[in-house]
């Protein structure tokens, strides 16, 4: 069976997604490109997301004292030998947030990821309230003549959960950034992250209500793990019972029924985190990779045939 995304797999999948936009693999490689966080500088506040640690997810390669250009050449090398058929590449910058600056300083470093003769487009990771209409209308600009997503944190839809992480934004303001990216045509991804403190399940299977009506492209769903180190550590040591910490397979059936009621024309990036384990604090299933875990996804969609918008 074709599915309304072209093709047979049972959920919009970011690899399929890539191969109608280019017709062929193409591979991410992450770029710290030595921006900041207006949660982090004393804009908003100095101590970021209660559940944050931007080393967790940065791969080895990615360096401030690193140029971008020298990053991308050493992020080539780096996945060469797991991804042999990538030949072209996606720039992302993905460390912290990558629109918090003036347009000037954007396009120098934008421009000379866009300079390399394998990068064919950009992703760009930042928060809602780092975006202005002198940027969009900048990176609109862009995405008239390369590949160009700019991927919003929202996290929750829910503006209590966003104030017990310290975001430092409602969802209103994502939802604002979201359809103003959108509006000129700009491509747009979502990240959200299942397990935040005191959300219920439901509270979860509801999101993809709520954001099957947004003018996204992409998302890329997470689990909650908690990071050594960081507020939500500790927040978990003292009220454990204020999260909900999904089992492997409790998980796996939790998403069918929250793909089941995902917008089919959102591709899902992908809908679980991998971090490495010397991060970790608490997780049930941090050696499990990510692989693995698509295998069971599209394994219990196939035993229950069902897919992604089937109750859309």
């Amino acid at each position: 069976m074709i599915y309304a995304w072209g093709d047979s797999r049972r959920f919009n999948s970011y690899a399929g997604y890539f191969k109608r936009m280019f017709g062929q693999r193409v591979q991410k490689l992450a770029i710290d490109a030595g921006f900041t966080c207006p949660n982090r500088d004393g804009t908003i506040a100095l101590n970021g997301c209660t559940y944050c640690n931007n080393r967790a997810f940065n791969p080895s390669y990615c360096s401030t004292g690193k140029t971008i250009t020298r990053q991308i050449n050493e992020g080539i090398e780096f996945h060469a030998k797991r991804y042999r058929r990538a030949e072209s590449f996606l720039a992302y910058f993905q460390a912290f947030s990558n629109t918090y600056a003036s347009v000037e300083i954007l396009k120098r470093r934008y421009e000379e990821a866009l300079a390399h003769p394998k990068v064919v487009g950009l992703v760009i990771g930042t928060r809602p309230d780092c975006v202005d209409d002198k940027i969009l209308d900048y990176l609109a600009e862009i995405s008239k003549t390369k590949y160009l997503i700019v991927e919003y944190g929202i996290e929750s839809c829910y503006n209590k959960t966003l104030m017990q992480i310290n975001r430092g934004h409602d969802f209103e303001k994502s939802v604002q950034a979201i359809e103003a990216t959108a509006q000129r045509g700009i491509k747009c991804g979502a990240h959200v992250i299942f397990g935040l403190p005191c959300e219920t399940v439901q509270m979860m299977l509801d999101e993809a209500e709520i954001l099957s009506q947004l003018p996204i492209d992409t998302v890329k769903f997470h689990q909650l793990q908690i990071i050594k180190g960081t507020a939500m550590e500790r927040e978990f040591t003292d009220s454990p019972q204020d999260f909900h910490v999904f089992e492997v397979d409790e998980y796996i059936d939790f998403f069918v029924r929250f793909a089941e009621r995902l917008n089919p024309e959102i591709v899902i990036e992908r809908f679980a985190g991998e971090v490495p384990p010397q991060f970790l604090s608490q997780s049930a299933w941090s050696l499990l990779r990510y692989d693995r875990l698509l295998a069971k996804f599209e394994k219990r969609l196939e035993e229950l045939d069902t897919w992604q918008g089937k109750y859309f």
